[in-house]
């Protein structure tokens, strides 16, 4: 049994890593679409088998790679949301191929550069080495660089230019903390990989030169924040969710944010564990808190609908890192819920807004109006969608965001009034957005499209269920990881 569960695990990180690296590859040689997509979605689903496989069957720590308690959330989560978008992918860049908006070589540039990113973001996730988390972080950020400017207009590649521009100084950010906290590991562990090791530095982290881990993790936080879209480092985020391919707009809002994010709370693990260093919590409440507000109140003022959602996401992840700056059990059990209800909530808006915009030939919110009667499906699905997002019951994100707002008045009640407050502007933005683009007068173009319908329904299921009932065996992990978050 133990020898079967080493093969497991084995071959369960292969598939993680080895084959969106390899598919990458083999994508970019093949001319045909069909056939190029068929073969995304199946290296998407062999992707998700590995990441299963992880859950029962973990290979043991090395130099460059693990997989632990914690790491193993994000890993699902990102498997999961690929797969369902390479299968939304594939009938939303036809349409783009019917219409002349996407050529054939570009798509197949598309297809491969999708499998690279999400081999960057896996190998992020599985790194035990600091080094290595930043390049395949890197790596990821510069392969959705590629893909945002994909439809060579001006507009795309400026967002793209834009992008590519904030995301280096973020990443330059980060690689310089990176080295802080090699430089406070070198004297306590010695020179080499083992002074670079997740694994080795939690172990010793407490002799640490704290001067120095203060600085890395200020440095940490603004570089990997920027990732993150948190304010004021956010202006990169809602320009390529707004130009660039709508699937793309799903994995940025839905998986590569929380990448980022997962190095931010490693390195807030480090911090934690060294009893003379400042506490990083009030520094991630400040910045979850100022995008929470500033998000919500342009939310107003957004006129293209794949802006307004991508704002949204800036709103969400300031939710987030304000629960896992507050820490303790409920407020870190509540931010892993609210980042999993939020990746599946906000790539299945995606999924429809992305059908919305083909159907209606334009982003444009004031073009966009009575979907209920002219396509009655995306448009009760656009529906379902801003009302989870919104936080509204019976959907997972009004459990996550109800918890985070008890366990901030149980400890903080002056904290809770402005999260109350932004929560409540973020709410009230999308439900007068809602109004107009759903239901009222139908304006604008009704091109028809085939849309994919299964893994938008499929994430709305898992949604309302979690807001419903949440099984025992999730709540005993996401309780157990949010105690190793502290």
């Amino acid at each position: 049994m133990m020898v079967l569960a080493t093969h497991l695990a084995a071959h369960a990180l292969d598939l993680v890593l080895l084959v969106p690296l390899l598919f990458g590859f083999g994508l970019a040689l093949l001319p045909s679409y069909r056939v190029s997509a068929a073969l995304n979605v199946l290296a998407s689903f062999l992707a998700l088998i590995g990441s299963l496989l992880l859950l029962v069957a973990r290979p043991k720590a090395g130099e460059y790679l693990q997989v632990d308690d914690l790491n193993i959330v994000f890993i699902v989560l990102n498997t999961f949301v690929a797969f369902t978008t390479s299968i939304f992918s594939a009938t939303y860049i036809a349409h783009e191929l019917e219409t002349g908006r996407l050529t054939p070589a570009y798509l197949r540039f598309y297809h491969a550069m999708f499998q690279i990113m999400m081999f960057g973001m896996n190998l992020a996730l599985v790194a035990n080495n600091i080094g290595l988390m930043w390049v395949a972080v890197e790596l990821a950020t510069l392969t959705t660089v590629v893909m945002v400017g994909i439809y060579r207009t001006p507009e795309a590649l400026e967002a793209a230019w834009k992008y590519f521009i904030l995301g280096s100084v973020g990443i330059a950010m980060a690689l310089f903390g990176t080295i802080l906290v090699y430089m406070a590991a070198r004297p306590v562990i010695g020179q080499g990989l083992e002074s670079m090791a997740w694994t080795t530095l939690i172990q010793h982290v407490a002799d640490f030169d704290p001067g120095l881990l203060n600085v890395a993790f200020v440095f940490l936080l603004l570089g990997y924040g920027t990732k993150v879209g948190l304010a004021p480092l956010h202006a990169w985020l809602p320009d390529a969710h707004a130009e660039g391919p709508t699937p793309i707009s799903a994995v940025l809002s839905g998986l590569l944010l929380n990448v980022a994010l997962y190095a931010v709370l490693r390195f807030k693990m480090l911090l934690n564990a060294n009893p003379h260093t400042i506490p990083a919590g009030p520094l991630m409440v400040t910045m979850g808190l100022i995008s929470l507000i500033f998000a919500a109140l342009m939310l107003y003022r957004r006129r293209d609908i794949k802006r307004l959602f991508g704002y949204s996401s800036i709103e969400h992840m300031g939710i987030i890192a304000f629960a896992f700056g507050m820490g303790g059990p409920l407020a870190n059990f509540a931010g892993l819920l609210h980042m999993t209800m939020h990746s599946l909530t906000k790539s299945a808006i995606f999924f429809s807004v992305g059908h919305v915009a083909q159907v209606k030939g334009t982003q444009k919110i004031a073009d966009i109006k009575g979907l209920s009667v002219t396509h009655p499906a995306l448009g009760w699905a656009l529906a379902i969608g801003v009302i989870a997002i919104a936080g509204l019951p019976p959907f997972g994100i009004f459990m996550s965001e109800f918890l985070i707002v008890t366990s901030t008045f149980a400890r903080d009640p002056l904290l809770a009034v402005p999260l109350v407050i932004g929560l409540l502007l973020g709410v009230g933005a999308l439900m007068l957005r809602l109004s107009g683009l759903v239901f009222g007068e139908p304006t604008g173009r009704t091109d028809p499209v085939q849309a994919s319908y299964i893994p938008l329904f499929a994430h709305f299921a898992l949604v309302l269920i979690a807001g419903i009932y949440l099984p025992g065996p999730l709540v005993l992990w996401f309780q157990h990881v949010a105690h190793l978050l502290g």
